[in-house]
């Protein structure tokens, strides 16, 4: 990874860092709170013949994980397009 200046490469991380921040929090809320806090409130709605609260705990939290870290794959790229210096030609 070549960056043009330091100041780049802090910058590059502490971006980086608010993404995954922000993901955990997200992560944390659809596991821990959906599946395990707040389950006794979700279980009044029903998704699929199944309490919500259920379904979280038991799938929903797995479905998040999986979007999360394609969400992150798509940030990470668009932030590498904008901090990263031209990379070298493959041959």
């Amino acid at each position: 990874m070549i960056m043009k200046k330091k100041k780049q490469a802090a910058g590059y991380w502490q971006k980086n860092l608010q993404y995954l921040t922000g993901l955990l929090a997200v992560w944390f809320t659809c596991s821990f709170g959906f599946g395990i806090l707040w389950v006794e409130k979700l279980n009044t709605i029903k998704m699929g013949g199944f309490k919500l609260g259920f379904w979280f705990a038991q799938q929903g939290a797995i479905y998040s994980f999986v979007i999360i870290i394609f969400i992150y794959v798509f940030l990470m790229n668009k932030l590498d397009k904008k901090f990263i210096a031209n990379p070298p030609n493959k041959k």
